[in-house]
């Protein structure tokens, strides 16, 4: 047999590549080397600025220049980037000799030396991840994620009066409406977002092991907590001020934690929807060309929402493991975090595949008015609620003297289908006042919705 040529081992990047192509600017290989370099050269303009150990502030077209090196960072910088740390086995010593050979192309050697000045390699990676992860949420998942939130919202408005018949624990029950049980998805992912939006992004800045001692060995005159702490915040991160070596990583798994909570909400939409296209509630909009199955081709598959499932599963198992393993790091540094955090595009990546089928799933179903009117016609025993209800109610008003609502309506209806002629029958033969008993023959159950249509206001987009 023939060997193949290299071929992407994980699907993210082959079959769904297209779908996470976004995520790879922040959180490849590549994606990770730039923020190392951006984080190098902010940190050589920020001593230059306050012309530390005798340097003198860049002008600004020479800080414009050394910037541009992140700004135009592209596959030729790339592959010098692999070919300095074949040498080096170091990836942050490599972007350092990256960057001093940029240094001497712009005719700053004499500055060469205060790059990666007292800094350990932990100082450079805890930034760059921070820059990557945040730029990654903030770019691009949150907004894949707020578009389908949107999608959720305008289909809860579009459904809110659809009454319907409700299934708990999967049987008939108390009607609602459609609309107001994807309010529901939408109310418990928008607070979820707030909880997103409140993550801290962290960032130390502080030595080998978090006591500034190489800065203080190279100047104790200057207030170095206040340069790490300005250093930090001025990359748009908020400050860790005691660590170790490492960043203790706990905002990672804060965050980890919301997008899998997210992502499991999301999973229990696509149960839900996926549901209701089987037992017809929904209907799929054939896609031209598309195929069901290879031999049944009547078959429309809710194939999108399947998908969303199993990548939802997949980014919880990754991020779940980066959550409990990033939160522990022996004494004051191992390599655990290392390999660990290379993987979080992995986690987001699934994530955000499984949003890209929510998305294309939302557009691809259409509400089937006719049988959610007869699964309602159906099934008009669900009134035993209301009944009684209002005779609990006729009761205390003494309008009445059945001794156990409950039981009664229990004998009529329980394990029994009970049709519209059948419980007017009922109805006209209670023991209650005339309004009550003209209310009720006037019930049906799509009219038994209850505050289902107004509580979609609660997350209807203002206008």
């Amino acid at each position: 047999m023939t060997s193949l040529p290299p071929q992407p081992l994980s699907p993210l990047d082959g079959r769904y590549r297209e779908a996470v192509r976004e995520l790879g600017s922040h959180l490849s290989e590549a994606g990770l080397n730039r923020a190392r370099l951006h984080v190098e050269v902010e940190w050589l303009i920020y001593l230059t600025d306050h012309e530390y150990f005798g340097s003198s502030r860049l002008t600004a077209d020479q800080a414009r220049s050394l910037r541009r090196t992140i700004a135009d960072f592209g596959s030729e910088d790339v592959d010098e980037l692999a070919t300095l740390e074949a040498t080096t086995r170091h990836d942050v010593k490599a972007v350092e000799y990256f960057i001093r050979r940029r240094l001497d192309a712009l005719g700053l050697t004499a500055i060469a030396e205060l790059t990666h000045f007292a800094a350990t390699s932990e100082d450079i990676n805890n930034l760059a991840y921070a820059l990557t992860v945040r730029d990654a949420i903030q770019q691009v998942w949150r907004p894949k994620l707020i578009g389908v939130l949107d999608a959720m919202r305008s289909l809860s408005v579009e459904l809110r009066g659809e009454a319907m018949l409700a299934r708990t624990h999967g049987q008939p029950a108390t009607p609602t409406t459609m609309g107001k049980e994807l309010a529901v998805f939408v109310h418990r992912i928008d607070r979820l977002v707030r909880r997103l939006d409140a993550v801290e992004y962290l960032g130390k800045f502080n030595g080998a092991s978090g006591t500034l001692a190489a800065h203080l060995a190279a100047d104790p005159q200057i207030d170095w907590m206040n340069v790490s702490r300005e250093f930090v915040t001025s990359l748009g991160l908020a400050w860790n001020p005691l660590t170790t070596q490492i960043e203790s990583h706990d905002w990672q798994a804060e965050l980890y934690g919301v997008v899998v909570h997210i992502g499991r909400v999301l999973h229990n939409l696509c149960t839900d929807i996926w549901t209701y296209i089987s037992i017809g509630y929904f209907r799929q909009i054939p896609v031209p060309g598309a195929t069901g199955s290879s031999t049944m081709p009547h078959k429309i598959n809710p194939i999108r929402f399947e998908n969303a499932e199993a990548n939802l599963e997949l980014s919880a198992a990754v991020l779940d493991s980066l959550s409990a393993t990033l939160v522990t790091s022996r004494l004051q540094r191992d390599l655990t975090d290392s390999t660990t955090q290379r993987n979080i595009g992995v986690g987001l990546g699934h994530s955000l595949l499984a949003l890209d089928n929510i998305g294309r799933g939302l557009g691809e179903i259409a509400i089937d008015g006719a049988k959610l009117a007869a699964d309602l016609d159906g099934n008009w025993e669900v009134l035993a609620e209301a009944v009684q209800t209002v005779i609990r109610a006729e009761v205390v008003a003494g309008r009445s003297s059945i001794a156990d609502p409950y039981a009664v309506l229990k004998d009529l209806t329980r394990g029994r289908r009970v049709d519209g002629a059948r419980l007017a029958e009922f109805i006209a033969g209670l023991d209650i006042g005339a309004d009550a008993k003209a209310s009720l023959t006037a019930l049906t159950p799509a009219g038994y919705a209850g505050l289902a249509s107004q509580l979609v206001d609660m997350v209807a987009p203002s206008s």
